[in-house]
């Protein structure tokens, strides 16, 4: 979580800045969210695996009964986030700045108190 909340703050200094790519700034979120469901696994004894794919995460904390503060379809939709939109110029965008950051902020909520249980 520790290194989920530093992905997070950095994601916070580039937000307001209108030069900042969303590619940067979807990537931090994309980390940020990885790290936090990462975490939420091991807390509750879930395996976890070396991937990105975010969807996957959140489906095998479902599978070992766990809820999820956003849908499945939303952590999807980071994925290209990881990988493809860091090496491509010509990114259009799924989600807005303003969604990424209410989406990190619920999930960064919801995995805090998972966490601390």
């Amino acid at each position: 979580m520790r290194i989920a909340q530093r992905d997070r703050e950095t994601f916070d200094l580039l937000l307001p800045l209108p030069r900042a790519s969303l590619a940067a700034i979807g990537f931090l979120a994309q980390q940020c969210v990885e790290k936090a469901l990462k975490a939420v696994a091991v807390a509750r004894g879930v395996e976890v695996w070396r991937t990105h794919d975010l969807a996957a995460l959140g489906e095998a904390i479902i599978g070992d009964g766990g809820a999820l503060p956003v849908t499945v379809d939303d952590l999807r939709g980071l994925n290209p986030y990881a990988v493809a939109f860091r090496y491509d110029d010509e990114i259009v965008p799924a989600i807005t700045r303003a969604e990424l950051d209410a989406l990190l902020a619920a999930v960064l909520q919801w995995a805090r108190q998972c966490v601390e249980e």
